[in-house]
């Protein structure tokens, strides 16, 4: 130890507090050690100020570690702290870059900033192993400054342990999140909370551990969201009946001339099954009229084709076609598609569906599909769904008259139902209650 110490430092003594109270500044700071504690010392500046110190040797360096001011810091306690860094460095571990990680290590939120910055980019990919969409990151960007953020977004990253998270989960749960949130100019976001939105924060807050881990921004070890208690969601089984397919239908009839795109894209979406965003996004390119299918270059499965049946191809024929513009349902501008969400659910609330969506036309759309008798493995097809075993990735493959032939009935089922009323006509009743086929992702 007698090799660590400066030129000018006096030989160890016991450090008490009589001792320490005892020296006296000098023109150079100097240091007195503790002979009972080798590596414990102090630090004596020329202002009077006294600093505990531990000096320790990790391989062939010398670290000198600060533990705090004489006066805040007792002999007692900075003698402690000095022997669990001593202790440390015996081990093998760098106290001061422990210490340095420490003080610059991410909190939650910054963490969280870390995620979103590598999503927007197109990084972080999904299990299907695909980037994750733009209207999923914002999804993701509302939950973390809504709900990730105000509870535990302070916390230091490394210290996040499952009570923390258990912890938001309830406020969550609770509701102490809920608020209106202003977004645009003229748009509000209204922040509900409860049971099931709890559930899908803890799913993305383990996601975006799981992505820091592997990339050093979070400790590695035990994902702190494991074990954490909370409600999981019900399968949704809203299925639209003849009565309300009649009633949409009549809806879109009546409010055509009146938002042409709206109404368009809630039709196509029953007579084909396709998710609201595969519908609004969709590219004149994309249509294969030749093949009867859509050839979807982006959806949450990657690429996919979709076959269609003639009701749902003679819609898009229908449609018109401006030149230079590439989607089936522009923005004014033409420069992207149009966001209809809100429209959309405005012919539902006008057809007497308040608790209906367009993912509820997509969960009929298999639902009549499952009742005309057509197989799991056809019903996937039809929706895009992804393949996960073995024999569907490689080896069920439905030929293309098949496929066509079952959209087609399918497609023709729905747009009777959208077009004849129950009451007047014979329509063939489609299944309310819902088993394991036909159900939607």
């Amino acid at each position: 130890m007698a090799a660590l110490l400066t030129k000018n430092a006096p030989g160890p003594a016991k450090l008490t507090k009589r001792v320490l109270d005892a020296k006296k500044p000098r023109v150079d700071r100097y240091f007195v050690w503790c002979s009972a504690l080798p590596g414990f010392g102090v630090r004596i500046y020329p202002t009077g100020r006294k600093v505990f110190v531990a000096q320790v040797r990790v391989g062939r360096i010398t670290r000198r570690v600060t533990i705090g001011n004489f006066g805040p810091y007792t002999v007692d306690q900075a003698r402690g702290r000095a022997e669990e860094i001593i202790r440390g460095a015996a081990e093998g571990r760098d106290p001061q870059r422990e210490k340095q990680e420490a003080k610059h290590a991410l909190t939650v939120a910054e963490l969280c900033d870390e995620y979103l910055d590598a999503a927007r980019a197109g990084r972080v990919i999904t299990r299907f192993q695909q980037p994750k969409s733009s209207s999923t990151v914002a999804i993701d960007e509302g939950r973390i400054a809504r709900h990730i953020k105000p509870l535990i977004g302070s916390i230091p990253a490394r210290d996040l342990r499952r009570t923390d998270v258990q912890r938001m989960v309830d406020s969550i749960a609770a509701g102490k999140t809920a608020a209106i949130v202003k977004t645009k100019l003229r748009g509000r976001a209204v922040v509900t909370g409860g049971a099931g939105t709890a559930a899908r924060v803890v799913q993305l807050l383990g996601g975006i551990y799981s992505w820091g881990q592997k990339r050093g921004f979070a400790p590695d070890g035990q994902n702190p969201v494991r074990g954490v208690e909370k409600v999981r969601g019900r399968a949704k089984d809203r299925v639209l009946s003849p009565t309300e397919l009649w009633a949409l239908g009549k809806v879109l009839d009546d409010r055509n001339g009146e938002v042409p795109s709206p109404v368009a894209a809630t039709r196509l979406i029953a007579l084909t099954g396709l998710r609201r965003d595969e519908a609004f996004g969709l590219k004149w390119r994309e249509i294969d009229e030749l093949g009867q299918c859509l050839r979807l270059e982006s959806t949450k499965t990657g690429r996919s084709t979709r076959p269609i049946g003639k009701p749902a191809l003679e819609l898009l024929r229908s449609l018109p076609r401006q030149d230079g513009v590439d989607w089936v349902f522009p923005r004014a501008d033409g420069k992207a598609p149009a966001q209809m969400k809100k429209r959309v659910a405005e012919l539902f609330d006008a057809a007497g569906l308040t608790d209906a969506r367009s993912h509820d036309l997509r969960r009929t759309f298999a639902s009549v599909a499952a009742d005309l008798g057509f197989g799991e493995a056809t019903i996937a097809e039809m929706l895009g769904h992804a393949r996960r075993g073995v024999t569907e990735r490689h080896y069920v493959r439905r030929s293309d008259p098949v496929l066509l032939a079952a959209a087609d009935k399918v497609a023709a089922q729905i747009a009777a139902a959208l077009a004849t009323s129950p009451r007047s006509a014979e329509v063939k009743p489609l299944r309310t209650q819902r088993g394991s086929r036909g159900e939607t992702r």
